[in-house]
């Protein structure tokens, strides 16, 4: 579990496996949520994870692959591409400046 503070958020990285398929439509969706807060939103291969990143959200079965990859960075894994609690609360900690815990 990690505590994300929102309001430091600058660059969040959607790590994906290897497709190009669902993980760019969550870093699209999380773009346009993200726009007004001024959060960069990439995607990137698990293994290419940038030094910058802030937060890196993946695939719960990626997520100790990312967190070699990137390590202090916190990782937020999640099981549904689409309407998942924990990017959920995380794109709201974000847009409100709040602290999570994920």
């Amino acid at each position: 579990m990690a505590t994300i503070d929102g309001s430091s958020v600058k660059k969040l990285i959607v790590a994906c496996d290897a497709g190009m398929g669902s993980s760019v439509m969550l870093a699209s969706t999380l773009k346009k949520q993200l726009a007004k807060s001024g959060v960069t939103v990439e995607h990137s291969p698990v293994a290419n994870i940038p030094s910058d990143a802030d937060v890196v959200v993946t695939q719960s079965g990626l997520a100790d692959r990312a967190r070699h990859a990137a390590p202090g960075v916190p990782v937020v894994p999640f099981q549904l591409f689409m309407g998942d609690p924990q990017i959920t609360k995380l794109v709201k900690a974000i847009q409100n400046g709040e602290t999570v815990e994920l």
